[in-house]
């Protein structure tokens, strides 16, 4: 019974790590990455895409990156959309391509990065500790309800401890290595 619980949660965990990759790749370090900018929002037709949605992303260099839209005229909407995005870079439109060149990250740039960080590294392992929480629930009600025998309930919440344990180190190494690519 409370191997059930435990094969419940463990996904549940497997998705927080998703979401903090996620949530990192948008935190620019020393290179640039397209997860930057590909969920920025673009007006395009009255509607509001995504600007992967409406255009071919690339990286160009440790710095740049290149916008190529399908369509001609969203150059416009899109070099809107990046000045008010609050990413701190201005778009140079030539030709049919806008181009994004970033500036080298200051000392100060580097520092709010770190604090960034560490909020989304605690919001994370928060997530699991309510996973936790529970399926430590889970655990206790199965207890009452005669499902799990005690000595059950002692091992399972033992099991239940080593899979958050594992999870907040795999969310710690992540956060160690992404705060060494912020301070080069």
């Amino acid at each position: 019974m409370y191997q059930e619980i435990l094969n419940r949660i463990k996904p549940e965990m497997e998705r927080v790590i998703s979401f903090l990759d996620a949530e990192l790749a948008k935190i620019r370090a020393g290179r640039v990455s397209i997860a930057l900018i590909e969920d920025l929002l673009i007006d395009c037709y009255g509607a509001k895409n995504q600007l992967k949605q409406v255009a071919s992303l690339s990286v160009s260099g440790p710095r740049t990156i290149l916008i190529q839209p399908w369509d001609k005229t969203m150059l416009l909407n899109i070099e809107k959309s990046i000045l008010s995005s609050g990413l701190g870079v201005n778009p140079i439109v030539e030709g049919d391509l806008v181009k994004l060149v970033f500036p080298a990250p200051t000392e100060d740039y580097r520092r709010n990065l770190a604090k960034v960080l560490s909020e989304k590294l605690e919001a994370a392992k928060v997530t699991v500790r309510r996973w936790r929480e529970d399926g430590w629930r889970q655990i206790q009600d199965g207890f009452r309800q005669g499902k799990i025998r005690e000595d059950d309930k002692f091992r399972a919440k033992d099991e239940l401890q080593k899979l958050v344990d594992d999870y907040n180190k795999k969310i710690d190494e992540k956060g160690d290595r992404k705060n060494r690519e912020i301070m080069e």
